[in-house]
């Protein structure tokens, strides 16, 4: 990727935003994987571009429920044409937006730390389940379970509903809760007919400058949702998923103290993960 003569604004784990002017900035997806909130030295091969295909065809799917973060304009609109080609499959660009205080999760089905709090509490989020649940099983109804954004140490924490109409306003919360379940209803409905369950999934929200609430950042892919197969799918199991899990296993077997730096990883994980990815476009998008 060539060197871009925008000014960066952010550096993210795994996207990169420049400024283009006071309305809109440049997302740009990078190879990088953080697993265990540490950025790898080894990048996945074309796992930005995936990534951005795979959001892109979401938001396009999606654009009848909500405003989201396009803006009509391309790379080669705000970039010279070499810079624009180094970054045209992996590059978008977005509307400026003042981001929510929130993490707007959807679940469909039981599993990691919302397995945990259901085994020690039956609930998630304060919302009470029905009881005799499992690892995967399928919940009556997706529920909206937000986490708060932590600046501090990386690791977003499960709050009640309460606490998210405290943190952005009932009115706000309402219209965020609504339009989260409505976007991930339809999409899991489309991805399981493609023979892909949508276990759960994280919305990024914005507010625009006249205080619309927008769909923003990525959405609906294999990094910010848990996808299952539907033909390994098995309750009381833990489903393999289409993201970087094969990189985690190796992580987790190797002995490392999830503290940087990580250790190389080895090339046959890197190549089962870019597998993944792949096949998940493929699955969505075919």
């Amino acid at each position: 990727m060539a060197e871009l003569s925008l000014n960066k604004i952010y550096s993210g784990k795994v996207r990169d935003l420049y400024e283009i002017d006071e309305k809109r900035m440049l997302m740009v997806a990078s190879d990088r994987l953080s697993a265990f909130d540490v950025i790898l030295d080894d990048p996945i091969p074309g796992k930005g571009e995936i990534l951005t295909r795979i959001s892109n065809f979401w938001f396009n799917k999606l654009a009848h429920i909500m405003p989201n973060h396009f803006t009509g304009d391309s790379p080669y609109d705000v970039l010279p044409k070499e810079e624009a080609d180094s970054v045209k499959d992996r590059a978008v660009v977005c509307k400026r937006l003042t981001p929510l205080r929130i993490e707007s999760i959807v679940r469909g089905y039981l599993t990691g730390s919302g397995l945990k709090d259901y085994q020690q509490t039956g609930t998630i989020c304060g919302l009470r389940l029905p009881q005799g649940l499992v690892e995967a099983s399928k919940l009556p109804e997706p529920i909206f379970t937000p986490s708060s954004k932590e600046e501090v140490g990386n690791h977003d924490i499960n709050i009640s509903y309460a606490e998210c109409e405290r943190l952005i306003g009932k009115e706000l919360a309402a219209q965020v809760k609504e339009k989260a379940i409505a976007l991930y209803t339809e999409a899991a409905r489309y991805a399981l007919s493609k023979g892909i369950i949508i276990c759960d999934t994280k919305f990024e929200f914005g507010l625009d400058e006249n205080g619309t609430l927008t769909l923003m950042d990525e959405v609906l892919t294999p990094d910010s949702s848990r996808f299952w197969a539907l033909e390994t799918y098995r309750e009381g199991t833990n489903p393999p998923s289409f993201d970087k899990q094969f990189v985690r296993d190796w992580l987790n077997e190797s002995g490392w103290n999830k503290q940087p730096p990580a250790p190389k990883v080895p090339a046959e994980v890197i190549r089962k993960t870019v597998d993944k990815y792949q096949e998940a476009l493929d699955l969505l998008t075919k």
